[in-house]
C-alpha cells in the first residue's frame, strides 16, 4: 500500500475520462482501509470503486482511496438456498458469472452490470425486471465517524428505484465493504418476462431455460444495445426511468399512443426513459467527440478525449428537451462529481 501522487483516474472510471486525482492509494483490506483513513496528512478523501456510475468533471483535489477489497466465501446454506458473501471490490459482473458457475440462482438478470459489489446497494442495481434488493440480505460498512463497521439489513437500506438510505441520510458517511446476498439452490425463480429476454431465448432455441441460459440471453441483449466501456467510454444508463402517475400516463396517450410502459402500482406507471430519448430526436446523436449510443438513448458516450462537463451539458440538454415535449422530468442515474 503506497501513496501516489498526480495519478490520473482515465482507467478508474468507466466513462474513460482523463481526471486526475492529486493523491491516490488503492486499498485491499480492512485494516489498510482503516489505516488510510486515519493519515492526518490528508483531510479531504474520496472514495472510488468500481468508477462505473460517475462523471467526473474535475481532477480530485482529495486522497483518492481505491476500494479493493476482494474475496466470496459461503456463510451459510440451506437445503433450497445459501447465503453468500462478496467483498466491495469483487467486479459485479464476475461475481454473477461466479453464482453462475456454481448453479446459484437470482442474479442471472443482472449479468454484464458494470461496477463493483461494493456500490451496487448504493443504487439498488437492477435490470430486466430484477433489483438488488430481491436478493440482498445485509452489508457491512465502515462507518467514517466512529471507524467501526456496522450492518444494514434490507429493511435498514431504505431501498427504492435506483436509490436507498446510502444516496440519502447515509451519504458519505459510510464505505461498503461487503455484502451478503440469498440466493437459490435449486427450483429456481427465473424472470424472463421483462424487455426482450423471452424472444432472445426463443432465437437461441431454448424452451425450458437454465439460469445460465437467462443470462446469456440478457447478456446478448445489453451487448447488442450497450456499448463495452472498455471500447467506448460510458456508464451504462444515465438516465432513471420515470415513474408517473396513472392520470399523466393516459394524457401522453392521447398525443403518444405507442408510448410503451410498465405498471409499478395502480396508481403508478413507469416510462422507458430510452423510448423518450429516441422519439425526442436524440438517439445516435454526436456532438464532436461525445454523444448518445447510436443502439441505446439511455446510454451518454465519450468517444474520446471528452469533458465530463461536455456530459453533464448534454443530460441537461435532454432532460430540458423531454420536459418540453412530454412535460417529464426525467433523472440522472450517475453521480456528478
Amino acid at each position: 500500500m503506497r501513496v501516489q501522487h498526480n495519478i490520473s483516474l482515465k482507467k478508474y472510471n468507466t466513462f474513460g475520462l482523463d481526471v486526475a486525482a492529486k493523491h491516490f492509494v488503492s486499498v485491499a483490506t480492512v485494516d489498510q482501509l482503516l489505516d488510510v483513513l486515519k493519515l492526518d496528512n490528508y483531510q479531504d478523501k474520496f472514495i472510488l470503486g468500481g468508477g462505473s456510475n460517475m462523471l467526473l468533471t474535475k481532477d480530485i483535489d482529495a486522497l483518492v482511496i481505491h476500494i479493493n477489497l476482494k474475496g466470496i466465501s459461503i456463510e451459510k446454506e440451506t437445503d433450497t438456498h445459501v447465503y453468500v458473501k462478496a467483498n466491495a471490490g469483487e467486479n459485479w459482473h464476475e461475481f454473477v458469472l461466479w453464482t453462475l458457475n456454481n448453479n446459484f440462482g437470482g442474479l442471472e438478470n443482472m449479468s454484464l452490470i458494470p461496477g463493483n459489489v461494493g456500490t451496487s446497494p448504493i443504487q439498488n442495481i437492477g435490470a430486466y425486471g430484477v433489483e438488488l434488493k430481491d436478493n440482498f440480505v445485509s452489508c457491512e460498512a465502515l462507518n467514517l465517524s466512529t471507524l467501526k463497521l456496522d450492518s444494514f439489513n434490507k429493511e435498514a437500506c431504505e431501498f427504492g428505484y435506483r436509490n436507498s438510505i446510502f444516496k440519502n441520510q447515509a451519504k458519505g458517511k459510510y464505505i461498503i465493504t461487503s455484502v451478503v446476498f440469498k440466493l437459490t439452490k435449486k427450483k429456481h425463480n427465473l424472470q424472463t418476462n421483462y424487455g426482450a429476454i423471452q424472444s432472445q431465448l426463443e432465437i437461441m432455441g431454448v424452451v425450458h431455460p437454465t439460469i445460465k441460459e437467462v443470462s446469456k440471453a440478457v447478456i446478448a441483449i445489453r451487448q447488442s444495445k450497450l456499448p463495452n466501456p472498455k471500447e467506448i467510454g460510458n456508464s451504462g444508463s444515465f438516465f432513471k426511468n420515470p415513474i408517473i402517475s396513472l392520470e399523466e400516463f393516459e394524457k401522453l396517450k392521447e398525443n403518444f399512443p405507442t408510448i410503451p410502459s410498465y405498471k409499478v402500482s395502480g396508481k403508478k406507471i413507469k416510462i422507458p426513459a430510452g423510448w423518450l430519448i429516441e422519439t425526442a430526436g436524440f438517439k445516435g446523436k454526436t456532438f464532436g467527440n461525445y454523444g448518445v449510443h447510436k443502439n441505446q438513448a439511455l446510454v451518454l458516450v465519450n468517444y474520446g478525449g471528452a469533458k465530463g462537463e461536455d456530459i453533464v451539458n448534454l443530460s441537461k440538454l435532454i432532460q430540458k428537451t423531454i420536459y418540453r415535449i412530454f412535460k417529464i422530468s426525467i433523472e440522472a442515474e450517475v453521480n456528478i462529481i
